[in-house]
């Protein structure tokens, strides 16, 4: 039997079958996944959003907002979900991030009762060092010196590190991360203050 001779058409013509069947292979997994990758995502965010706000009888995340802040760092879109208990504001949950941490990028969600007191936040996303600026996810609530937030109304609570002349306690180690966490929580308490907590939500 005389071999097939290799040519430029044959290996041309190979790959591209290849490629077809990878690709509809794919196209064929990503369909399959899709959905059940978008129910967990919701269910993870109102698992998060559960966390942080006040009792609500409203859907938070289907009556969700986007909003802009403007600050030292410049732009940044905060996602609000309100909180309505009656037909009326009971609070909400924002989420936000902030891009000047120790490993980048430290994205959170924190909650506010009706006049911007912090009810409990939770950390959604991060590459903080772990042991030290990974300690964020329970510092900022531990009651113990200056380190907790919650029950803390920013208005009148200055949320930045004691070392830059704040009320609030870095992380041991892990300043940076400390300071990048408190930028983000101060964003959130924007958003919340000038998109919802002056308006007439009912």
């Amino acid at each position: 039997m005389k071999k097939k001779e290799s040519t430029l058409w044959n290996m041309l013509w190979s790959l591209t079958l290849i490629t077809a069947i990878a690709g509809g292979l794919l196209g064929y997994t990503y369909q399959l996944t899709e959905e059940p990758i978008a129910r967990a995502s919701k269910a993870s965010r109102e698992k998060a959003i559960q966390q942080v706000i006040p009792t609500y009888d409203n859907s938070p995340l289907d009556e969700q907002m986007t909003y802009t802040v403007h600050n030292e760092y410049g732009e940044t879109t905060a996602t609000i979900y309100p909180a309505k208990l009656g037909g009326k504001l009971a609070g909400a949950a924002v989420e936000c991030s902030n891009n000047t941490g120790y490993g980048g990028e430290i994205r959170i969600i924190v909650g506010f009762e009706a006049d911007g007191t912090i009810k409990d936040y939770q950390v959604l996303k991060h590459q903080e060092t772990p042991g030290l600026g990974a300690k964020m996810g329970d510092w900022f609530r531990t009651d113990k010196n200056n380190q907790s937030i919650i029950g803390k109304s920013p208005e009148e609570c200055n949320l930045h590190v004691t070392k830059d002349s704040g009320d609030i306690d870095a992380i041991t180690a892990a300043t940076i991360t400390s300071r990048a966490f408190l930028a983000a929580v101060r964003t959130a308490y924007a958003a919340y203050t000038e998109s919802l907590k002056g308006g007439n939500h009912e």
